[in-house]
């Protein structure tokens, strides 16, 4: 493992994975209700899925993609107290096989953040300037991954995640992506809202260059470095909405793809904290701020711990 300091600060984890894609495990529907006709039985599908050990509807299924190359791949997690969270997402990322370069980057946590990022990512490197954005761009300038995945410290992945990331950018167009992005234990509302939220986004790849295209949440974002470098990375100056600027940048270079067959789960830590409307209501505010103004109204993005 190597460790470095620096001044500024953040620590950023590039970490190896294996992800899985979820399915419910009884989906003896009515013929008229396949998904094949239904975008009703679809929505279904989606409402009922949930990570293994988490429900009786679940069940992993892994090994179904072999694309012809896996090429490199380094992921990056931008860690801030997060003691709590960070073992279990770097646990179930150190199963991937193959492996995958882990880059975790600290903007100073306090708690045993670090201690465990020692323990079990390649390399660890704590800075001291705060920003999310700043991390990520820090564990990207470190990386040596031809894809780089940004993923959060509380967010769980399947483990043949890597195999549905390769198979996605074997097509050459495609120069970033995301996915499903469900929470682990969800209430049926906050259900039924990550499943619109995930399915509006997947709409808006579809759309035509706009400031609406490409959406994408930070808590899983794949791109290709070449193309990450070319748009100038993450922007350090906002403190929200950084994750669709960066897509929407991408976007003008090609594609951003939805990656149909592949959910990662975070924690409801934020939800629960504040309330899903709430949430809602804040992301929807700051996201019409940035379409009309060019920058978020937030000059803060609080963390919840």
């Amino acid at each position: 493992m190597e460790e470095s300091y620096f001044h500024p600060a953040w620590v950023s984890l590039v970490v190896p994975f294996h992800v899985s894609a979820y399915e419910p495990v009884d989906r003896r529907f009515p013929s008229t209700l396949s998904p094949e006709n239904s975008w009703a039985a679809e929505l279904i599908y989606d409402l009922l899925q949930v990570p293994p050990g988490r429900g009786l509807l679940g069940k992993a299924v892994e090994g179904r993609f072999r694309p012809a190359r896996i090429p490199p791949i380094s992921v990056i997690i931008p860690t801030f107290q997060e003691e709590k969270y960070v073992a279990e997402t770097l646990s179930q990322l150190a199963k991937v096989k193959p492996e995958t370069e882990v880059i975790v980057v600290d903007g100073g946590s306090r708690d045993d953040t670090v201690h465990i990022a020692r323990r079990l990512a390649n390399r660890v490197y704590k800075v001291w300037e705060q920003g999310i954005s700043k991390a990520r761009n820090y564990g990207a300038r470190h990386s040596h991954g031809e894809i780089l995945i940004f993923l959060d410290a509380d967010v769980i992945p399947p483990r043949d995640f890597p195999e549905k990331v390769a198979e996605t950018f074997e097509d050459p167009r495609v120069v970033g992506a995301t996915c499903a992005i469900m929470p682990s234990s969800p209430s049926f509302i906050e259900r039924v809202f990550f499943v619109f939220y995930n399915r509006l986004i997947r709409i808006s790849g579809l759309l035509p260059y706009t400031k609406f295209k490409r959406h994408s949440r930070g808590e899983f974002i794949a791109v290709r470095k070449n193309e990450f470098q070319r748009v100038g990375g993450f922007n350090e100056s906002i403190a929200c909405l950084e994750d669709y600027d960066l897509a929407a940048r991408l976007a003008r270079l090609g594609k951003f793809a939805f990656i149909e067959d592949l959910t990662v789960y975070e924690s409801v830590r934020r939800i629960r904290s504040l309330g899903l409307l709430r949430t809602v209501w804040i992301w929807l505010v700051n996201f019409m701020s940035f379409i009309l103004r060019g920058e978020p109204i937030a000059k803060v993005w609080k963390p919840v711990r």
